[in-house]
């Protein structure tokens, strides 16, 4: 295991944190749409958990929230979500930048009034503490569309050990196949190990010629439909992950 880095997803790999991203998602929509309700509705989050794993940026929830409200199905969402998700931006005329420092506004506001409330929404998946325990520091990287400070904030509060220059977060506006590519580049002896929830995420890893040597792991367990277990079992680069147990560090 020496020769090896491990470079992982967070949201849906190591953090399971739908609950709170919808209920902030919510919140931050509601000061676009004050015709929503203070309280997200139950069968909404169902709903929004459902359409969890074609998210991919944390901003995202707030326009899944509202199309939601607005009575869009989940079925419609899952096949068609970046033109309901384009159509709802453009006739709102929305920023997404703008959105992406909303949604980072109200979740640094809910940390500053209660951190601990904040944390039991962005629980880990059981294992996965003991899991990166196993993993030497230095061969530990986390790979995400999240927020480095969010991400710190979380393993923190789980006594789990991770430098800021080893987490790479929205803030460095780079793609995971490109910081895949830069790790390869710093450590040319190593092998990558790069595990990750979302399955087109790992197409894109795949359609990258230089990442070839990357050993792609698809966590099962995280935001992801079954046509895209099934999809991943029959892809011959991608270990399917059906449990974090059966993730061999070896």
């Amino acid at each position: 295991m020496q020769d090896k880095l491990f470079a992982l997803d967070f949201d849906g790999v190591i953090c399971d944190s739908a609950l709170e991203t919808g209920l902030s998602g919510w919140q931050v929509a509601r000061q676009h749409w004050p015709d929503m309700p203070v309280a997200m509705p139950e069968a909404i989050l169902a709903d929004f958990r459902n359409v969890r794993p074609i998210m991919e940026t944390g901003f995202e929830a707030i326009l899944i929230c509202r199309l939601l409200f607005e009575g869009v199905t989940v079925a419609n969402l899952l096949a068609d979500f970046p033109h309901q998700i384009e159509q709802l931006s453009h006739r709102e005329k929305l920023d997404s930048n703008a959105l992406k420092r909303q949604f980072g506004a109200y979740r640094d506001n809910w940390i500053a009034n209660d951190l601990a409330d904040w944390i039991s929404k962005n629980p880990l998946y059981p294992g996965i503490n003991a899991l990166l325990e196993q993993i030497p520091l230095e061969q530990r990287f986390i790979i995400t569309t999240k927020q480095q400070r969010f991400v710190s904030a979380i393993l923190a509060a789980n006594n789990i050990t991770m430098p800021d220059s080893r987490i790479f977060g929205l803030e460095r506006k780079l793609s995971k196949p490109q910081i895949l590519t830069d790790l390869q580049t710093q450590h040319p002896h190593a092998d990558i190990v790069f595990v990750e929830d979302r399955l087109l995420t790992l197409l894109d890893v795949i359609r990258t010629e230089n990442l070839s040597a990357v050993q792609l792991y698809f966590a099962g367990w995280g935001y992801n439909t079954a046509a895209d277990k099934q999809q991943a079992q029959q892809h011959p680069r991608i270990h399917y992950l059906p449990q974090i147990a059966s993730f061999n560090l070896q």
